[in-house]
């Protein structure tokens, strides 16, 4: 199956450079462009595409507000310069499948669109170091591991999410497939109430589950 992208980006060359490296790939091609969030959320529902990569400083609507009006009917991975902690909290808030910085390069672009194809959230692994160790230098919540829910097998899960791995390195990691680690991933979520990766990890994180890996970040 070929991959269907829209780009969101009020940037011509931009927008050009992304067409030239998913256009690249065997199983993507670019079905359309937009050059402000308006654009974006009316071709989106025009061309009904795979994935819409969106800037977030875009004219007339921003590319958090476009995630918003699009997610989780179409899955919105958001490409951007800036990495502020507020922009990353909204658009997964809103439903985004990814936050990506653009200076991260090609290879990360693919992995997003990929990842969100997969149903996973990929974000730049800069941006989540940063949001980790915060919650790390916060301290944990006092740990009471008899109290959690999960599973040992969830923890091991858990302790992988929160290292950012994708559901096919966690598979490999743990001998498992990508889509039984996937199950693994959406009973986590059900079990904590967690919207996504990003708050399985950060729960990790609080509750002290994730500090035996520390030293791998």
């Amino acid at each position: 199956m070929t991959t269907r992208i829209l780009i969101a980006d009020d940037q011509e060359d931009i927008r050009s450079g992304f067409r030239l490296i998913l256009d690249s790939q065997p199983d993507m091609t670019v079905v359309g462009e937009a050059a402000d969030g308006e654009s974006a959320v009316a071709l989106a529902r025009e061309l009904l595409p795979d994935v819409v990569l969106a800037d977030i400083r875009m004219p007339r609507l921003d590319g958090l507000e476009v995630t918003r009006l699009l997610a989780p009917q179409t899955r919105v991975v958001v490409v951007t310069t800036f990495d502020l902690d507020e922009y990353v909290h909204t658009a997964l808030r809103n439903g985004a499948c990814g936050f990506l910085l653009k200076r991260s390069g090609p290879a990360l672009l693919i992995e997003g669109v990929r990842a969100a194809m997969a149903g996973d959230t990929l974000i730049s692994p800069q941006i989540t170091v940063r949001l980790l160790s915060r919650l790390t230098q916060a301290g944990p919540v006092a740990a009471r591991p008899a109290a959690h829910p999960l599973t040992e097998r969830e923890v091991d899960i858990v302790q992988l999410v929160a290292r950012g791995l994708t559901n096919a390195e966690i598979g490999a990691e743990l001998f498992i497939s990508a889509g039984t680690a996937k199950t693994h991933i959406a009973n986590v979520q059900a079990k904590l109430g967690a919207r996504n990766r990003v708050g399985i990890a950060a729960w990790a994180w609080e509750h002290g589950v994730a500090k035996a890996e520390a030293d791998t970040l």
